[in-house]
């Protein structure tokens, strides 16, 4: 498949581009005019996230958008809601019929049936952006138009860690292991999602991916 990768050169984006190339896809990164060069294995194309004009003249042809935009990092956390709209419409427009999302955590839903992102022990550095993710899921799941998107969640941590193979998927619930653990390694991560895009078995829908395996010491 020829597919459009945004958020490219952040760590779950990089991996994702990774990965798609190892299994034979063609990538583009779509990268904001001053950024950083594309990863090794895509091509790379100036997009504006937040113009649905911008992104249909940059994705037209391909087969496939993933979006692993953060804006966290850039002092911009309401980026990935403010982007949702505009992705619907420019790949509506474009006639691009699949988009993946690289979700959040904070909207999964503790077994007290609250979201991760209301619970108090949250991380307060971490709750702009996750509202923001869960802004863009609701705006997903709102949309009645063409495009076939997935959003998915990762556990509650996620971090480099090696793709074992040894996952758990669920739906809205926030994973958890025997010892209470909720960790997703980025291989894994990846791995679920380029899987998601070659079979499209959660169509319109949120899900998400817990790696079994104990996180590596030292990760965060």
């Amino acid at each position: 498949m020829d597919v459009f990768v945004l958020g490219a050169t952040g760590m779950v984006g990089s991996t994702v581009v990774a990965e798609l190339s190892e299994r034979g896809h063609h990538v583009t990164a779509g990268l904001r005019p001053g950024g950083s060069p594309p990863p090794k294995g895509a091509a790379g194309h100036a997009i504006d996230p937040r113009s649905a004009s911008s992104i249909a003249i940059a994705v037209g042809g391909y087969d496939a958008v993933v979006s692993a935009l953060g804006g966290g990092a850039l002092g911009d956390p309401r980026l990935v809601a403010d982007a949702a709209p505009q992705l619907l419409e420019g790949l509506a427009r474009a006639r691009v019929r699949r988009l993946l999302v690289v979700g959040g955590a904070g909207s999964l839903i503790n077994a007290d049936g609250r979201r991760r992102v209301d619970a108090e022990d949250f991380p307060p550095a971490w709750r702009q952006g996750s509202v923001a993710q869960a802004d863009a899921l609701d705006t997903y799941r709102a949309y009645e138009g063409p495009v076939e998107w997935t959003y998915l969640s990762p556990s509650d941590g996620i971090s480099p860690g090696g793709r074992t193979g040894d996952v758990e998927l669920g739906e809205d619930q926030l994973l958890l292991g025997p010892s209470g653990e909720s960790w997703v390694s980025v291989e894994d991560y990846a791995a679920v999602l380029v899987d998601e895009l070659e079979r499209g078995e959660h169509l319109s829908s949120r899900f998400t991916v817990r790696t079994r395996a104990a996180r590596p010491s030292g990760k965060a």
